[in-house]
């Protein structure tokens, strides 16, 4: 008989042997142990077989999620103030520096034990050193124990490397699946995928959110009494740009466009007849604006009464911002996924749609283990 009156091999006992058996199937699987909200001594007494009270269970929301806290890296801190602002939270003290040498440092400055946690980062320009923050973030909860995390990346940068495009080069859309499933990711919210076999890249759930409801609202709102037309800037995005246009109910376009090389692209032939017409170019990125600007160019030489872009992601690198302002187009709508350059600030023609409330709104389904898909419903 021992102290507490249990004879060795007794039922505390063998809670002991079971939770230390426990342990040592992997940080995975202890993590989900129903024990796991048990701290310091209250575990090591019951690890020994002495624990005498009976543990008060963890406060719980419903469909088993804990506390939400969300962590904003350094590539658009202001869309992760306006998502936690939207959710009534404040972002989690966390430290992301830099050493001399540009070193990326990452120091997470309160307890995430257990907690559901959001890591926001658009992997943007400069897009190697925004993606490492997100890794080593990653990895810097995972040590830190949180029970499940989420990468959310507006834009996922490397997303246009879908493919092999020569004998010899890279699918580094895959490569950064991998990087960030191994840093310590258990599930990925994205928005507006270049390609949308990405998700298939990753070996953990993906959420792909779409601009389209946002945009489509928009154009309602903007273009009332207006002939509108739905252009698709190529082939490739004929699928996006008809989702759009069945939700407004009006025709769509085409554009046959033939690339020389990367970057720079030749315009030879718009499908439909666009006169008379104003033509919204609906597309998932604008890198140098080339593609958009020679749309718009072949669009108003047809005939068509106005040229105007919606875009998702404005990558919007080099004089990108100055060739649209130079260019036929009216305006260029993008969203808010990459942080607005001064270039982008001070444009008379790029505005931006902010995406804070969709992003919102599907991070509180994820914690809350509700649809995510009936937002588009």
């Amino acid at each position: 008989m021992g102290r507490s009156g249990v004879q060795p091999g007794g039922r505390r006992e063998a809670v002991g042997l079971a939770l230390w058996a426990g342990y040592h199937k992997g940080d995975r699987e202890w993590d989900r142990s129903p024990t796991r909200h048990l701290h310091g001594h209250a575990q090591d007494r019951l690890l020994e077989g002495r624990f005498t009270g009976t543990p008060r269970p963890a406060h719980r929301q419903p469909h088993g999620s804990r506390t939400m806290k969300i962590v904003a890296c350094n590539s658009n801190r202001p869309l992760a103030e306006a998502v936690a602002k939207t959710l009534g939270l404040s972002l989690a003290k966390a430290s992301i520096r830099r050493f001399a040498d540009m070193e990326v440092f990452v120091e997470i400055q309160e307890n995430v034990r257990g907690e559901d946690v959001f890591v926001i980062q658009p992997t943007s320009f400069p897009a190697n050193d925004n993606l490492m923050e997100l890794l080593i973030t990653l990895d810097a909860l995972r040590r830190s124990s949180a029970r499940r995390i989420t990468a959310v990346i507006p834009y996922f940068g490397y997303a246009r490397q879908d493919r092999k495009t020569a004998s010899r080069s890279p699918i580094s859309a895959k490569l950064v699946a991998n990087l960030i499933t191994e840093a310590g990711a258990n599930r990925v919210l994205t928005m507006d995928l270049h390609a949308a076999q990405i998700q298939g890249f990753f070996d953990i759930p993906v959420d792909n959110l779409y601009a389209a409801p946002l945009f489509s609202r928009h154009i309602q709102e903007t273009y009332t009494n207006h002939d509108v037309m739905i252009v698709s800037p190529d082939v490739g995005g004929v699928v996006r740009a008809r989702a759009i246009a069945t939700r407004l109910n009006c025709d769509l376009a085409i554009i046959d466009k033939r690339r020389e090389r990367a970057g720079v692209s030749e315009v030879m032939n718009v499908i439909g007849d666009v006169a008379g017409r104003d033509c919204i170019l609906v597309d998932d990125l604008v890198d140098s604006g080339g593609t958009h600007c020679n749309a718009a160019e072949a669009l108003i030489k047809r005939g068509a009464r106005s040229a105007s872009a919606y875009v998702t992601h404005g990558v919007l690198s080099g004089g990108a911002v100055a060739r649209i302002d130079d260019s036929p187009i009216a305006t260029m709508v993008i969203t808010d996924s990459i942080m607005a350059t001064e270039a982008v600030a001070g444009s008379a023609k790029v505005k931006q749609l902010p995406i804070a409330p969709l992003l919102a709104e599907a991070m509180k389904r994820i914690a809350e283990e509700s649809s995510v898909s009936s937002l588009f419903d």
